[in-house]
């Protein structure tokens, strides 16, 4: 039996992608799960799927009464909860110059923010019950930054420092911490980077699947992994050239060709479809 069996865990974003990959995989190790999503029916769909040991619930991450009301669900469920999964975000693919500030708003406080709210809205709660699992879905780019994503990027850089921030604060209190940090992942988020030309970065390396990054996520649940990067093997490299500006200058010209040469493949294997 798996050591994460009988925990509860929540999952934002659990109604598509990575989250409703680590749903059902959490599911299935006997783990009871409360599926948040703004998209409840989408939630509800996962939760439908999985059966008896899932719930739905709507949250919008940006919203704190709405982080209130979704952890009293997990205490009235659980009577109280292991392990909070940050999952939730999105994308607004394309150049500075061809976005509204408003969109890059909208990044920053849905992908940085909105976690932090939720681990705001849980700490006192894992504080109190002496034990809680705080775990982070970050991203490579949290590294290194991409042509077409700077926003989401920037929001990475931001929820990785705040997420070990915290855990140091914390080092002391019995609380866990894992952030992971997932390679270019088939999600609906990857599909609609496919749609613009303005980020054939995102498409340098092969993809996963979903279920392959809910494998990462639940065996470091189970480890408690502080910082897990996928794959592990890019690690010291994308951390060499992300802190390293003359190396990002150096890199970007030949990585968007490279990236663009996928992508165009990755189109024409659709178009044949």
């Amino acid at each position: 039996m798996s050591r994460n069996s009988g925990k509860s865990i929540l999952i934002t974003g659990g109604g598509s992608g990575i989250g409703a990959a680590i749903a059902r995989m959490a599911s299935a190790s006997d783990m009871r799960v409360l599926i948040a999503d703004i998209n409840e029916h989408a939630a509800q769909q996962v939760a439908n799927d999985i059966g008896s040991s899932a719930t739905a619930i709507n949250l919008d991450i940006r919203d704190s009464e709405q982080w209130n009301e979704v952890l009293d669900k997990a205490w009235e469920l659980f009577g109280g909860l292991d392990i909070l999964v940050n999952n939730a975000a999105i994308a607004r693919p394309g150049y500075v110059r061809s976005l509204q500030v408003e969109n890059h708003h909208e990044t920053i406080d849905v992908n940085a923010m909105g976690p932090i709210r939720g681990m705001t809205a849980t700490l006192p709660r894992f504080r109190e019950q002496g034990s809680g699992h705080f775990v982070t879905i970050c991203s490579m780019t949290g590294f290194l930054p991409f042509p077409g994503l700077a926003s989401y990027a920037a929001a990475k850089h931001a929820l990785r420092a705040f997420h070990h921030g915290l855990a140091m604060e914390e080092r002391h209190s019995g609380l866990d911490f894992s952030i992971i940090h997932p390679t270019s992942t088939e999600t609906p988020m990857l599909e609609l980077e496919a749609t613009s030309d303005e980020v054939p970065m995102a498409f340098l390396v092969e993809s996963v699947t979903a279920d392959h990054v809910a494998e990462v996520v639940l065996e470091a649940v189970r480890l408690k992994s502080l910082e897990v990067f996928m794959p592990p093997s890019a690690a010291d490299t994308v951390r060499s050239v992300g802190t390293n500006a003359d190396q990002l200058m150096a890199m970007a010209e030949e990585a968007e060709k490279a990236g663009a040469a996928n992508l165009a493949a990755r189109r024409a294997r659709e178009s044949e479809a």
